[in-house]
């Protein structure tokens, strides 16, 4: 008898953990659950990969199973081994292990020998028609399919050419393997599909063995099979395939009885963001013509891309957690994205001191030479990560909109005549500032009250602003890169026009002539992630050194980034 708590559990699953919970407790595929994540190495993982990930390793890990990484290497056009390098480090850095690592190309054998089985039943014949041909006699939902002039064409005949296909003397294009079905099928996928094609080029794993590679609806489900995998799940856009994934595998079983003992394919929606694209041609493409820094461009939805910026790999998976599964396409919102990245960065991140637009305030009646060390505390919410200290001195920077002569009623900064807090240290008032010949202010000037240092008794008389700082003589200078959306409108995957119009020029702002504290550069926490505090979240960028800083801001404190782009 089920218990209301063990109902209450299984409502908070969602629908693909529902039906694995479901198999496990009938026993189907013996009481096995092996799932397998496998992309195409033929450009990096992006966000939407991640959901991917989080489904097919988190379900294994969740309910016992085993989940293996399979490389669906079965167009050496497009792959390379520097996508296989890629996509094994994004897996670990998001948290998960596979059991094994296999290729599809492990099977090239097996499924040649399988597409010579369905030659001889005279369930496949080689088609010389031209692609554009097989596409116009495929017909449309509406109308049934024309077959091939070649659709009957001999056995024997068959054979022969699907071994001269591979033997490298023909062209590209100028033959195809094709499965005999059913071309009045409603299902368009069943329309006597292409299952082998040509291509003279040699194979990342195989070399030159092979001149003909199956395609994916062939690869796919035999690779399933072959590796006893139990739950194949994948996105939406493979609904219409699900018949012909378990046709292929019906055929490859030989009249054995499977019963429950099968790979079945289930789906959810892919993860589809806002301002971006999740296209590897496009994403290809901004990448070889210069559009971004590479794959790990900060501003790219890649994996690599989200790290540099300085997304945490816990903040991919609450995001992923965030938007859920469900059988219902949708468009979610960047933000969502930013705001799991704060909730997480907040925990974790280590507060620092940085001044953007410096300006200097100098303490007229602090002592000069002097100096004071002052606690500052490394993330309020983590208390154990402790506290460093930051340097206090005459001469100090601050931020140039933390300053006005004339304010309004509720600008709680820095005026002439009125105090502030400078954070960790003193209550100061502004006493007035300098210009230079064009009225820009230069320097800024204030006392202070010896007997205000945080953390002394009595030291807390209410003052309502405060201010962060750094000392002149005792601060880095740093580079900072502000990051905006790729793209200047919300779904430009939709958008007729070339995706390269839609760049937003604004994309990246590169601010010199920071500071920031050393402690940003050299925490002995070896925490990447930190907050400037009054700013953002940052991280160190891969191209920082010693001698340059430079900081890539993850994401604003406060979700109003955007509104420049917009207007």
């Amino acid at each position: 008898m089920t218990t209301p708590s063990e109902t209450s559990e299984k409502k908070s699953l969602n629908f693909i953990e529902q039906i694995v919970v479901s198999d496990l407790e009938k026993g189907k595929n013996g009481g096995r659950l092996q799932t397998r994540f496998p992309p195409e190495p033929n450009g990096y993982l992006h966000i939407g990969h991640a959901k991917a990930i989080c489904m097919d390793f988190g379900v294994a890990q969740k309910f016992g199973g085993v989940c293996n990484l399979r490389f669906d290497d079965t167009n050496p056009q497009k792959e390379d081994t520097e996508y296989v390098e890629s996509i094994k480090n994004d897996i670990e850095w998001l948290g998960f292990k596979w059991g094994n690592i296999y290729h599809a190309s492990d099977y090239f054998d097996q499924l040649w020998d399988f597409a010579v089985r369905l030659i001889r039943e005279g369930k496949a014949y080689v088609d010389e028609q031209t692609s554009e041909q097989i596409a116009e006699q495929k017909g449309t939902p509406t109308r049934p399919g024309v077959a091939s002039p070649y659709r009957d064409r001999p056995v024997e005949e068959s054979l022969a050419l699907f071994e001269k296909m591979n033997s490298g003397e023909l062209p590209e294009g100028s033959m195809v393997l094709r499965a005999k079905i059913d071309m009045a099928n409603p299902n368009m996928h069943f329309r006597d599909p292409i299952i082998y094609r040509i291509i003279n080029k040699e194979h990342h794993r195989t070399g030159s063995k092979w001149k003909v590679y199956p395609m994916y609806d062939f690869a796919h489900g035999q690779s399933d099979f072959f590796e006893g995998v139990t739950h194949s799940i994948c996105t939406l856009e493979f609904v219409p395939h699900r018949p012909l994934y378990d046709y292929f595998i019906d055929e490859l079983k030989e009249g054995k009885d499977l019963d429950d003992n099968r790979p079945h394919q289930f789906e959810f929606n892919r993860l589809e963001l806002t301002y971006t694209v999740m296209s590897k041609r496009k994403l290809l493409a901004l990448v070889q013509e210069g559009q971004v820094d590479g794959w790990d461009d900060p501003r790219m939805p890649t994996l690599c891309g989200l790290r540099r910026r300085g997304y945490s790999p816990e903040s991919i998976r609450k995001f992923v957690d965030m938007i859920g599964y469900t059988r219902f396409d949708a468009l979610n919102d960047y933000a969502m994205l930013e705001a799991a990245a704060r909730e997480d960065l907040n925990a974790r991140a280590l507060r620092v001191s940085a001044v953007l637009a410096p300006v200097k305030l100098i303490i007229t009646n602090y002592p000069e030479g002097q100096t004071e060390e002052m606690e500052a505390q490394n993330n309020p919410e983590r208390p154990e990560d402790g506290t460093h200290t930051v340097t206090f001195s005459r001469e100090l920077w601050i931020e140039r909109d933390d300053f006005m002569e004339d304010a309004p009623k509720k600008f709680f900064r820095m005026v002439p005549g009125k105090e502030v807090r400078l954070k960790n240290a003193y209550i100061v008032m502004c006493t007035g500032c300098k210009k230079d010949e064009n009225g820009n202010i230069t320097e800024i000037y204030a006392t202070y009250d010896p007997e205000s240092r945080s953390g002394l008794a009595g030291a807390n008389r209410k003052v309502k602003g405060t201010l962060h700082w750094l000392s002149c003589n005792h601060c880095l200078p740093a580079e900072v890169r502000i990051y905006d959306r790729l793209f200047t409108v919300e779904n430009p995957s939709a958008d007729e026009r070339d995706f390269r119009e839609l760049l937003n020029p604004e994309s990246l702002k590169v601010v010199k002539g920071c500071y920031v504290e050393p402690f940003a550069a050299h925490n002995d926490l070896n925490n990447p992630y930190l907050q400037f505090q009054r700013t953002g979240y940052f991280t160190l960028d891969k191209y920082s050194t010693p001698e340059h800083l430079v900081f890539n801001r993850t994401v604003a404190l406060k979700d109003n980034a955007f509104k420049r782009v917009n207007g």
